[in-house]
């Protein structure tokens, strides 16, 4: 059988984060008689053209999956003569708002399978960014009653009920969770007492809340290194972060590293501690769990699927506020090495707990092949 998936960028584009690394994961791990057919653009998110790469022929990406990189010049057209061509049995549609890549195979390929992957566009904070625009696409969305031709992909019921509140209780909604990086466990970090490496990697925009625990952390009185990495999406943004940067006491120490390539991810985040992103919401955060896998506990908000993680000894789940990030903070900077060690080695755990790739196998066979 052939799915063939449209998304606006894929590897090796990296700077639009979780998407491209879930689609990643799924061909990486998903097998059987199965062969997908990826159509993306021959950029990354800032539209840097990828290097090393053939355009406009359909390339080997593994043993399952081929990749058409398609240049921009009569980009639409190019989208339709190669689903044609291929003939899918599936469509599968990752995102919801790019013209190219969303709306217009949504909309005008015909399918005998069509499913809308809503990939976190439909959370309250997601859609409060270019809001009117989403608005009237999403009214006219239920105007034509999409919902009659398509099936949703949910990553977990609290996507289910985002998506229930725009299309109505009736509309036909698969879940199926992402597939995570496969992660070598490096050795474990020593830690000194009153000392912590913090790193948070993710796109700088407000929604994942990097000027919050900028403002947290003039009041830390451990020695911090807090280590950012990610490509600068919202500008403004950004330069608040460094005017809070230029105030922090002497005991902090704050350094921003531009974008992280997904090749370097493991080995930087073996040189930190704790990984941190208190972010508004999250559909998955593919970071969080290659940092959980690889034994650091977590710092996040209740907006993402990683929950329960004091209980679980695996981080800690904080309100969006300076004292509960502050507070956290503090807490594992206090932890002497051993102390330490226990959370790293419960970290893994958790995410183990959480990480069962059978079960995944068995929620997209239900999605793709049913």
């Amino acid at each position: 059988m052939i799915i063939f998936i449209t998304i606006p960028w894929f590897l090796p584009a990296f700077k639009a984060g979780g998407p491209i690394q879930s689609i990643a994961n799924l061909v990486d791990n998903f097998y059987g008689n199965v062969k997908f057919k990826i159509f993306c653009a021959n950029v990354d998110l800032d539209n840097k053209v990828l290097q090393n790469i053939e355009f406009d022929k359909w390339i080997i990406f593994n043993n399952n999956t081929e990749v058409f990189y398609a240049s921009p010049s009569s980009i639409t057209k190019k989208l339709i003569v190669q689903y044609n061509n291929t003939k899918p049995d599936v469509l599968f549609i990752i995102g919801m708002f790019s013209l190219t890549f969303n709306i217009f195979p949504l909309l005008f390929c015909k399918a005998k399978k069509k499913i809308l992957s809503v990939r976190g566009m439909l959370h309250d904070e997601a859609l409060a960014q270019k809001k009117w625009k989403k608005k009237l696409f999403l009214f006219f969305l239920k105007l034509i009653n999409i919902t009659k031709h398509i099936i949703f992909h949910a990553t977990n019921e609290q996507e289910k009920i985002f998506i229930q509140y725009q299309f109505g209780k009736d509309t036909k909604i698969n879940i199926a969770d992402n597939f995570s990086k496969k992660i070598i466990t490096p050795a474990a970090l020593y830690k000194n007492i009153n000392s912590i490496n913090l790193i948070t990697i993710a796109l700088i925009s407000p929604m994942k809340n990097h000027r919050l625990v900028l403002e947290a952390l003039t009041n830390a009185t451990s020695y911090i290194n807090y280590n950012i990495y990610g490509p600068i999406k919202d500008a403004n943004y950004w330069e608040e972060c460094l005017q809070i940067i230029k105030n922090m006491p002497s005991n902090v120490i704050v350094k921003y590293w531009n974008e992280l390539a997904p090749s370097e991810v493991q080995n930087t985040l073996a040189e930190n501690h704790i990984f941190i992103m208190p972010s508004k919401s999250e559909n998955f955060a593919h970071s969080i769990a290659e940092a959980l896998a690889m034994g650091k506990p977590v710092i996040t908000s209740h907006g993402t699927p990683w929950n329960f993680l004091k209980e679980n000894n695996a981080g800690e789940n904080v309100e969006n506020n300076k004292i509960d990030i502050l507070n956290a903070i503090d807490f594992f900077a206090k932890l002497n090495n051993e102390e330490y060690q226990k959370y790293s080695s419960a970290s893994i755990l958790y995410f183990n707990k959480r990480n069962n790739t059978n079960d995944l196998i068995k929620q997209y066979q239900n999605l793709l092949c049913s």
